[in-house]
Order: structure tokens, then C-alpha cells, then sequence
């Protein structure tokens, strides 16, 4: 007698979506749809519950299918690094300006791997400043400052 397994996790997770997906189209059953030139206020949310309702499917399916592998461990410094960086790039780029927030925010967030090296590091952040300056202040002319002064 075989013992069949399941990946629960995707199963539950599908059946979710699923779940969701039904709720949705029971909510929005009076509104209406329309066209996709002329969408009435139904049309975004049975859109989104459909692609909803194909990845449940999917999940299911691989759920039945496969049996569960387990979950990596999680892994603290990267997490902690870029989250960080996020809120370090929030504090600076209006006092420091957005060349000081960004060079920060790269170095920050290389502290996420253990490969990073610190001269392709710099190179990197260096590059990356340049090309935001470039895109943020020049190209879409947003109104941020570049330096702190």
C-alpha cells in the first residue's frame, strides 16, 4: 500500500485563491461588465478574480501532484539589509539629496550578501547614482534634490 503525499502548502494556498476568486465574482455578479474599450465597474475586478482564479487552479494542481519539499530557512541578514537600505534611502534623499541616498542605500543593501566586494560595491553604487540622477532630475524632471546643498 502506497501512502500518496500532497504539497499542502500549495494546496491550501490554491484552494485560497480559489476561495477568493469565487468571492470576488459573487461580489461583483450585479455590476457591470462592458467591454474592454468601455469597461463598466465590474470589469477590473472579475478580470483580476479571473487571473486569480487560474493561479488557484494552478496551485491546486501542483499541490496534487507533487509532494511537499520543505521550506528553506530563513535567512535574517538579508532581510534586515534591505529593509535598511529601504528606510535609509527614506531618511536621506530629502536631507542629503538623492546622489548621498542612493550611493548609501547600495551600500547598505550589499551588506545582504556575503559575495559582495567592496570596490564592486562602490563601482556599482557609483554607476547606479549616475544613472538615477540621470533618470529622476534630467529625464522626468522630478523635483528631488541631487546634493544636500
Amino acid at each position: 500500500m502506497t501512502h500518496r503525499q500532497f504539497d499542502w502548502p500549495d494546496l491550501l494556498f490554491g484552494g485560497f485563491l480559489i476561495v477568493v476568486a469565487a468571492g470576488t465574482f459573487a461580489a461583483t455578479w450585479k455590476l457591470a461588465g462592458g467591454t474592454a474599450a468601455n469597461m463598466g465597474p465590474g470589469y477590473m475586478p472579475r478580470a483580476i478574480a479571473l487571473v486569480l482564479l487560474g493561479f488557484g487552479l494552478f496551485f491546486t494542481g501542483r499541490g496534487i501532484i507533487s509532494s511537499h519539499a520543505g521550506i528553506e530557512r530563513v535567512h535574517v541578514r538579508p532581510l534586515l539589509a534591505i529593509s535598511v537600505a529601504v528606510g535609509l534611502f527614506a531618511l536621506l534623499v530629502e536631507s542629503l539629496g538623492l546622489a548621498v541616498a542612493s550611493l548609501a542605500t547600495i551600500v547598505v543593501a550589499a551588506f545582504a550578501s556575503h559575495e559582495s566586494r567592496f570596490f564592486e560595491i562602490i563601482v556599482f553604487g557609483l554607476c547606479m547614482t549616475a544613472a538615477a540622477i540621470l533618470l529622476f532630475v534630467k529625464v522626468l524632471a522630478l523635483p528631488v534634490p541631487v546634493w544636500p546643498w
